[in-house]
């Protein structure tokens, strides 16, 4: 029988929740400004000596970053897991002997189940996948944002420039799951509850990445992802959209307006269940054609079309669901 959740707990789920969005939509401006506004008082020196440390630091984040257990591993993470609630669900084996790309999928509005599954340790990869080693990239643009930068690294979180990837995948040694958030900031423009689109479909450089260094390909689908918020999809030409679109040149992503639960604020609080599909076996190729990457990538898609249909039921879709790949 399923236990009753306490109201503390509840209360600790909402405020993990809370945090999180903040740290996702707010932090990095916050962050910018109290460094900017520093300056203009009696401790500017504490700015000014961050700043020289962050020149001599810059190329941290392309170089592995600076990630901490202890972040990873707050309590935290584990109450905001509880909020959805979030599962992490294995179909197959993940040789620690080996390197694998993970291809998420759906972006969403903010990657929960992504962000939950591989930048922490709340949902158990360590235990389910023994040997192996999770980060998650992201915009390598937040990694220029004053002290917001120093905490992402701490949950483990990578730069997804190529320089990062190749670093990772180099000279980090084996038994690396990276994972990558392939439709980006064009595909959470898309996100709305009863949707199953991703963008991919022209988006081959991960599989490229995956060539060069013999990291085998795995795909991952997070059913509930685009449930969270409701988002307002503007249509294309619109105003809207086209202040999105220049953000999204500009800036790397592209702001979304969203309403959730609790005042339009908080993510509604529906399941997500992360599925990790079986490793696509991947040759090692320094120079592959580009033949070669779309017989792999076609072959990526295939997987991942495959591993949507045979859990869709399983994790609350209806068995009309299909899987729009754009």
């Amino acid at each position: 029988m399923k236990q009753e959740k306490t109201q503390w707990k509840l209360f600790l789920e909402t405020l993990s929740a809370a945090q999180w969005e903040f740290t996702f939509v707010l932090l990095g401006v916050t962050c910018l400004t109290l460094v900017v506004s520093l300056m203009f008082t009696s401790l500017w020196p504490l700015s000014a000596l961050y700043f020289v440390w962050l020149v001599k630091d810059w190329h941290t984040p392309e170089r592995g970053g600076r990630r901490t257990e202890f972040v990873r591993n707050w309590r935290i993470w584990g109450h905001l897991r509880d909020y959805f609630p979030i599962k992490l669900v294995k179909t197959a084996e993940l040789d620690p002997k080996k390197n694998y790309v993970l291809g998420i999928h759906p972006h969403g509005i903010m990657c929960a189940g992504g962000f939950t599954c591989f930048s922490t340790e709340s949902c158990g990869f360590a235990e389910a996948f023994p040997g192996m080693r999770s980060s998650l990239a992201v915009l390598a643009g937040l990694f220029r944002i004053p002290l917001f930068r120093e905490y992402i690294m701490s949950a483990g979180l990578l730069s997804v420039s190529r320089a990062s990837l190749t670093h990772v995948l180099s000279k980090s040694g084996k038994g690396i799951a990276l994972s990558i958030v392939i439709g980006g900031a064009e595909e959470s423009l898309s996100s709305s509850p009863g949707v199953n689109t991703v963008v991919m479909r022209h988006r081959k450089g991960f599989v490229r990445m995956a060539l060069e260094h013999g990291a085998d390909l795995v795909p991952v689908y997070s059913f509930g992802e685009n449930e969270l918020f409701r988002q307002v999809i503007f249509s294309e030409g619109s105003v809207g959209r086209r202040l999105q679109d220049l953000f999204k040149r500009l800036i790397g992503f592209a702001p979304c307006v969203f309403l959730g639960d609790r005042f339009g604020l908080l993510p509604y609080r529906t399941p997500i269940t992360s599925v990790v599909g079986a490793p696509i076996a991947v040759p090692k190729l320094l120079v592959p054609t580009e033949e070669e990457v779309d017989h792999y990538h076609n072959l990526y898609m295939e997987s991942l079309s495959k591993l949507f249909h045979e859990h869709k039921v399983s994790c609350g879709l209806s068995e009309s669901h299909e899987l729009q790949i754009i």
